[in-house]
């Protein structure tokens, strides 16, 4: 009886730092390993001081032994840093929309898994799942660790589809998972109509969309913030960088702005 206690009583002593050890965080020099990777694009490292991934991530808590979704990580800029982040010991999906009526999204999709094709060492464990956005599912109920987005849910909100989508994260989360969500941030109060023609949302939005499928907010950082944005401009926060969607004109003027005010949000599926 002696025996089985002590080797219960060690149990129970090292649970907890088996338990950290499982869940550890991403290291800064982890993070910085991946940033100055060869790999990446260079057009996408150029956009490091405007989306700041290690800072991002690190918020969001990600661990390198995590399944970690992406909803819709386009041509990969994301993809280029999570992949190779949890090619060891975690698991990185692309989830992306089936039968995308969208020239860009079939265009995105295709880079994405000829990006992923090219480079096995790097991606060769990456997995890339579609999704159906009027009905989404992206895995197994409660089988990931985290589900990232970014810059995607004011088009889900144009598209009536954001409900359902918010609640389909909730579902293939495990209890205690994480939703990290960064968006480009609408001055408090802007209407719904100003936020679907400007492609901004406010922090209230996505927050109440997240409370209404179940989520916790857990924190918000400004990690991304940008107070030179004015949120004003004839094309919408496409005007900005990297889009600059109105080309020559006033060029020069949007990209001392620089990328998009953003909100950065970690929301917690509760484990009750």
């Amino acid at each position: 009886m002696k025996t089985t206690l002590a080797v219960l009583s060690l149990t129970a002593l090292l649970a907890p730092v088996l338990g950290q050890a499982a869940d550890a965080p991403i290291t800064a020099q982890q993070y910085q390993s991946v940033l100055a990777g060869s790999w990446r694009d260079p057009a996408n490292s150029a956009r490091d001081g405007y989306r700041h991934p290690q800072q991002t991530l690190a918020f969001f808590g990600l661990g390198a032994r995590q399944t970690v979704i992406e909803i819709t990580p386009g041509g990969g800029w994301y993809s280029e840093v999570l992949a190779p982040l949890l090619k060891d010991h975690g698991q990185y999906v692309a989830a992306v929309q089936a039968a995308s009526s969208s020239d860009y999204a079939r265009a995105s999709e295709a880079n994405l898994k000829k990006k992923f094709a090219a480079d096995p060492a790097r991606y060769g464990k990456a997995s890339v799942v579609e999704f159906d956005p009027k009905a989404p599912v992206f895995g197994k109920p409660a089988s990931a660790d985290a589900v990232l987005t970014f810059r995607n849910v004011h088009n889900w909100v144009e598209a009536g589809t954001a409900p359902a989508t918010f609640s389909a994260f909730y579902s293939v989360l495990k209890p205690g998972g994480v939703l990290g969500v960064e968006d480009h941030r609408a001055k408090d109060g802007a209407d719904l109509q100003a936020i679907k023609d400007s492609g901004y949302l406010t922090t209230a939005q996505v927050v109440k969309l997240a409370s209404d499928a179940g989520f916790k907010l857990a924190g918000q950082s400004e990690v991304n913030a940008n107070p030179k944005d004015t949120k004003d401009y004839p094309a919408g926060v496409w005007t900005l960088p990297p889009t600059l969607k109105l080309g020559e004109q006033d060029k020069a003027k949007y990209v001392a702005i620089g990328e998009s005010d953003r909100m950065t949000l970690r929301f917690i599926k509760p484990t009750r």
